[in-house]
């Protein structure tokens, strides 16, 4: 039997591990364990327990029936590593250095890893993180593509056809200035996949299915759950997988599961205003979606087919550290957290991917379980930003440098609380000809280009963002108003 000391809501408390087991559940004496749970590109609305009834999403449906389900949680910069480093550091991207998916941010910010380092935690990554360098970012154990590459031997020849792509999402090159001095090493070997714009349409994987990555991320994540020691402290384990982001390559099982035939393009389909979108907005509408030029609604569907046998081949393998968790009985005292770096438009307005303000791609699921806590829907508009703030406070672990994040670990609490936590505010390609921001007050959202007209788009009324009033005079207030409010935030450049 060991025990352990340590300082919580300012008592000193002894507190004993009986085989293995801390007593957070049962007694709140010691802190819990913290399993955060990720995808990537997951569109929020993608999920049974959202309302979607082509997903199949039965561990997270589970998940999400006995957890907090935010409905307007949001990232704070719809692409992967500006993204993941906001979650991580709890700095919006103007103050931190990732802007875009090649480079990485400064030592000098510190990570979640790093709080609950602090407070006596294990710290284990496990998956993508797509931090384009060699740091550990405050993390004790890390296992990510290259390990996974290792695992693979000889076949990891086949990567090359699948993730090897640039910008694939994979997070590769890991460290991008490797590819930059030498080149691309799986230049001219890759096969030619079918193409809706510049959306690879998708097919079955050459890989097995247990020799995938995401199949590599929940195999591990299960090891280290049953090889984590009591005397090691409580754990805060990040388990994020790839899926169910492009390449859309599952195993043959889930892609089984989904006919193009039953796909139903989103109501919003051809139906756009190019007359009142952005210049680049319309640019790729017209190169992707329901025009002259592109209009393969067969293909489409077989797009749509692919990304959710991508997000039910990543559910399963979510299912799998679950039942880990629940195998070492350490889900009776481990606050688990399942969201994902950005959306995916799908087929809203004609859109493919992510990049935009739209619901689809800067909207993301967010479901925060605490053991014997409370559980219910929350329409609270909050930002990924604050995870860090939100997560540490349920933990009781203190955070070791200030971030922009204001927690709402209250909203987590009580979800029927009246706290207040918006407005959220969300940035893309910074000191680019492509500037844009966003902010998102009560029913309304308000986009800023620095370099084109600005967006408006009322959610209640207008909930498929089919008509951006921005230059409507009876929201000239509203606009007037929004753009205050986010210039108060944040001066965009060249404003």
């Amino acid at each position: 039997m060991n025990r352990r000391t340590l300082l919580q809501n300012g008592l000193l408390i002894a507190t004993s591990s009986l085989v293995g087991r801390r007593t957070f559940a049962a007694t709140g004496g010691s802190r819990p364990n913290v399993l955060l749970l990720m995808s990537d590109q997951h569109k929020r609305s993608c999920m049974g327990a959202y309302g979607d009834t082509v997903a199949r999403t039965p561990n997270l449906d589970a998940l999400a029936a006995k957890s907090v389900r935010f409905t307007n949680a949001y990232c704070a910069n719809p692409v992967c590593t500006p993204s993941r480093a906001s979650l991580m550091t709890g700095l919006y991207s103007h103050n931190h250095e990732a802007q875009d998916n090649a480079h990485p941010y400064s030592l000098r910010h510190k990570t979640m890893a790093h709080h609950f380092g602090a407070a006596g935690y294990s710290t284990a990554l496990i998956g993508k993180m797509h931090w384009v360098d060699a740091q550990t970012h405050g993390f004790d154990y890390r296992l990510e593509f290259n390990d996974w590459f290792q695992s693979l031997g000889p076949k990891t020849a086949i990567y090359a056809d699948e993730l090897g792509r640039p910008n694939s999402g994979s997070g590769q090159p890991e460290i991008d200035d490797l590819w930059r001095d030498n080149g691309d090493p799986w230049k001219n070997v890759r096969h030619k996949d079918e193409r809706k714009g510049s959306v690879h349409v998708g097919r079955v994987s050459l890989l097995e299915e247990k020799d995938q990555f995401d199949s590599f991320v929940a195999r591990e994540s299960a090891r280290f759950l049953r090889n984590h020691r009591s005397e090691d402290g409580p754990f805060f384990l990040v388990s994020s997988f790839l899926k169910p982001h492009d390449p859309f390559m599952p195993a043959q099982r889930f892609a089984d599961m989904f006919r193009p035939e039953d796909m139903k393009l989103p109501a919003s389909w051809g139906k756009a205003d190019l007359d009142s979108l952005p210049r680049e907005v319309v640019q790729s509408i017209r190169y992707n979606g329901p025009t002259p030029e592109v209009s393969d609604e067969a293909a489409a569907k077989r797009h749509m087919a692919f990304y959710y046998a991508n997000l039910a081949q990543m559910d399963d393998c979510v299912g799998q550290v679950l039942a880990a968790l629940k195998e070492t009985g350490h889900d009776r005292d481990t606050i688990i957290v399942y969201t994902s770096d950005h959306g995916e438009m799908l087929g809203d307005l004609g859109l493919w991917q992510k990049f935009e303000f739209y619901e689809g791609s800067c909207g993301i699921p967010l479901l925060i379980h605490v053991p014997d806590g409370a559980s219910g829907a929350v329409d609270t508009p909050v930002s990924q930003v604050s995870l860090s703030a939100t997560m540490t406070d349920l933990a009781g672990v203190r955070q070791v440098t200030p971030n922009d994040g204001v927690g709402f670990a209250a909203l987590v609490r009580n979800p029927k609380s009246r706290v207040q936590v918006e407005p959220v505010f969300a940035e893309y390609a910074l000191n680019t000809p492509r500037a844009k921001y966003m902010v998102r007050e009560g029913d309304w959202k308000y986009i800023f280009w620095a370099h084109d007209r600005d967006e408006l788009y009322n959610l209640k009324t207008d909930p498929a963002e089919l008509h951006n009033v921005a230059a409507d005079a009876r929201c000239r207030n509203q606009v007037e108003h929004l753009k205050a409010v986010l210039f108060g935030w944040h001066r965009p450049e060249e404003a």
